[in-house]
């Protein structure tokens, strides 16, 4: 059975690392961003998503572990 769970996770991020690298690939038109007066250089449209994909799973969790300790009694916190 722990087998099969590792087979499984790696076939779902081998489909997430491919459909990544097509993507990549697919959308290489240039394109410059301005973000609150900073501009970017001239990147590809799929470096700014990837950007963006990345940022929002690094923040997900941290939002929720912030969440989850806010939730926590105050002497379960102190111990």
């Amino acid at each position: 059975m722990r087998n099969v769970k590792r087979l499984v996770f790696f076939i779902i991020v081998l489909l997430i690392v491919s459909a990544t690298v097509v993507f990549m690939l697919e959308n290489q038109q240039p394109v410059a961003l301005v973000f609150f007066g900073w501009s970017a250089p001239e990147l590809s449209v799929a470096v700014p998503v990837i950007l963006a994909l990345l940022v929002g799973m690094l923040i997900g969790p941290v939002l929720a572990w912030l969440a989850r300790l806010r939730k926590k009694p105050k002497s379960a916190r102190l111990a």
